[in-house]
């Protein structure tokens, strides 16, 4: 896979470069503000983006800007954004957006290097990739101001991965039951929350944005 990164950090910057060169894939670009790395993208044009949400000048939001304005220019092109801290304005902005080809990872998944690979390599098939804390304080969040209370304990556990972008196969893995068994609870879900005549919209994305609130 083909990759641009994008991370002041110089150490966290080489550490990415040669984790990603041991694993075979090959590194277009490592820059370290969101003007390089929109220059990078124009003109590598890479399979996947890693890039901090926090960058030079300002260190607030300017990695997420360039990935937002990636994603409008370079739809193919997948973006995986790295954050310090469960940040959850931007969380729920990627996640309100399309959702293929998405992902957004605490720092601390990058030292997981199997959770991190996993994620990078969803993102570069354009499925999603959200961490499970993420995804976890923005349910806990809903949950106060849209409890859905008819969806079971299981339910929720389903939705919790499906908003982690996992498909039914791996949530079936993660929870230990059947395959069916998580069809079954998530067209109870579509159920539930009113989705099932819904075409046109890809229905596991409209529940998690319903489950979120959004």
């Amino acid at each position: 896979m083909r990759v641009i990164l994008a991370e002041d950090s110089t150490l966290l910057r080489e550490g990415l470069i040669r984790l990603l060169a041991e694993e075979g894939h090959e590194v277009l670009a490592a820059v370290g503000d969101g003007e390089q790395l929109l220059a990078a993208v124009a003109e590598q044009r890479p399979d996947v983006v890693v890039a901090d949400v926090r960058m030079p000048p300002t260190h607030t939001d300017e990695g997420l800007r360039a990935a937002m304005e990636i994603r409008r220019r370079w739809p193919g092109v997948g973006v995986l954004v790295l954050s310090q801290y469960v940040e959850k304005r931007y969380a729920t902005e990627l996640l309100t957006s399309d959702s293929a080809g998405v992902g957004y990872l605490l720092k601390d998944r990058v030292v997981q290097v199997d959770e991190f690979l996993d994620a990078l390599e969803r993102v570069g098939r354009g499925r999603a990739a959200f961490d499970a804390d993420v995804v976890r304080q923005l349910l806990s969040r809903s949950s106060r101001t849209n409890p859905l209370s008819r969806l079971t304990p299981r339910e929720r556990d389903v939705l919790g991965e499906m908003a982690q972008g996992h498909t039914n196969a791996a949530i079936a893995a993660r929870l230990h039951v059947s395959q069916s068994a998580v069809e079954k609870h998530i067209n109870a879900i579509f159920d539930k929350l009113e989705l099932t005549g819904t075409t046109g919209y890809s229905r596991r994305v409209l529940a998690v944005l319903r489950y979120l609130g959004t």
